[in-house]
């Protein structure tokens, strides 16, 4: 949990953002109500905070001292103010705050929560800038380092080719279109033809003041453009908007290919994967094994201790052949049925499911109840199709649970 310092003389206010955090619950505030008490707080606890929103104006601090104070120890500070200066806005971003937020509505404070979440998932977020101005890419650096990224600098397109090639993780790329030897136009097409939006967000930027150079960035697979001279809040929208649009459609992606509760592959997923990997295989002339799961008796399992303990029976099971298996695909089919594909033959993965089935044994899913075990079905594949490695592997399921459960059964 997050430790957020709240700087605010407004008990309407403090209301409303009290009600917000309590409904949140992954922050937890700390509320002081003057400049004094947030300098004594901070002299003797200053490390224990992850941000802090402040007031612009409080009695005994009506310039907006108390934002000098919080930058001083190097916390991301959130402003809220009553009313609206744009050259106060301006002052306050360059000097380093995160963000000007104006005390309008509801929207507003759900707005700093949003973003302090922002800044959390932001430590693990890599921004290249590639510009060969060294004043744009000071500039750049100065707004965006309050939001805590994590940023690298390259002179020119070839640096900054190079930089990507060596670091892949990179998650956001802002590129200058005129810069010496590789142009940022040349550069964002070739990176669109080796990387997908998904893996990287690209941002052109340019002094050029033709309409049509920010439409051709875009079609070559830039994300989106900014034309120079920006404020920093532009540039902080389009980057935090461009990163919440990328989050979104990995969630999405999430969603459509793994089971909410086990985090393994839903059975679309699994088939789609299944299916490649076994081309692959017939191509190279390589066995692999396909293998049913069953958790025995689960449906006595709700009945008696309910549902919520048949999930956590399941979850547990996922997480123990995740552990066990880490290089097969595991799937979760429906139910307690799952499925997985194996590059052991089926009596190195019979060994491996052995033990699998010893740490089910400790799983902890409800109180009073029986060890949780499974009953397996194992094919070895000879260029079958995945249906008809399945029908094989259910047969020796139904084979394994009609002699007692608790076991494998494979093909000789």
């Amino acid at each position: 949990m997050r430790n957020i310092l709240v700087i605010e003389d407004s008990p309407l206010v403090l209301k409303v953002l009290e009600h917000l955090f309590r409904q949140d619950g992954a922050l937890q505030p700390v509320f002081c109500a003057s400049f004094g008490e947030a300098q004594l707080l901070l002299e003797t606890s200053a490390n224990l905070f992850f941000a802090a929103i402040v007031d612009l104006n409080l009695p005994d601090a009506p310039n907006g001292e108390v934002v000098d104070l919080v930058l001083q120890y190097s916390l991301p500070c959130i402003v809220l103010s009553s009313s609206y200066n744009e050259q106060r806005r301006d002052e306050l971003l360059l000097k380093g705050v995160v963000d000007y937020v104006l005390k309008e509505s509801q929207h507003s404070y759900d707005y700093v929560l949003r973003l302090i979440h922002r800044l959390e998932r932001n430590c693990q977020v890599k921004i290249l800038i590639a510009e060969d101005s060294e004043a744009t890419r000071h500039y750049i650096r100065r707004v965006l380092t309050p939001h805590l990224y994590q940023i690298i600098d390259a002179v020119d397109g070839d640096e900054a080719l190079r930089i990507l090639q060596e670091q892949p993780d990179i998650d956001l790329f802002l590129v200058d279109h005129s810069m010496p030897g590789l142009s940022g136009f040349e550069l964002v097409k070739l990176l669109r033809q080796q990387m997908r939006r998904s893996e990287l967000i690209i941002l052109g930027l340019s002094a050029d003041a033709k309409g049509s150079l920010s439409a051709l960035f875009i079609k070559h697979g830039a994300d989106d453009f900014l034309r120079k001279p920006f404020c920093p809040e532009e540039l902080n929208c389009r980057v935090m908007s461009t990163l919440e649009r990328r989050d979104l459609l990995r969630a999405l992606k999430q969603a459509a290919q793994f089971d909410s509760l086990t985090g393994l592959h839903n059975r679309r997923s699994f088939y789609d994967n299944a299916c490649r990997q076994l081309q692959q295989a017939a191509r190279k002339g390589q066995g692999l094994s396909v293998a049913m799961l069953d958790l025995d008796l689960f449906k006595q399992i709700n009945d008696q201790f309910g549902h919520a303990s048949g999930d956590a029976a399941l979850v547990g099971f996922a997480q123990a052949a995740r552990q066990c298996l880490p290089h097969a695909l595991i799937g979760r089919l429906g139910g307690e049925e799952f499925a997985l594909l194996s590059t052991l033959p089926a009596a190195q993965l019979a060994d491996s499911l052995q033990q699998l089935r010893a740490q089910c044994a400790h799983i902890k899913y409800a109180i009073g109840a029986p060890p949780l075990s499974f009953s397996a079905g194992i094919h070895q594949t000879t260029g079958e199709e995945l249906e008809q490695c399945l029908q094989q592997a259910d047969q020796q399921l139904y084979r394994a649970k009609s002699d007692g459960r608790g076991r494998s059964y494979w093909q000789a």
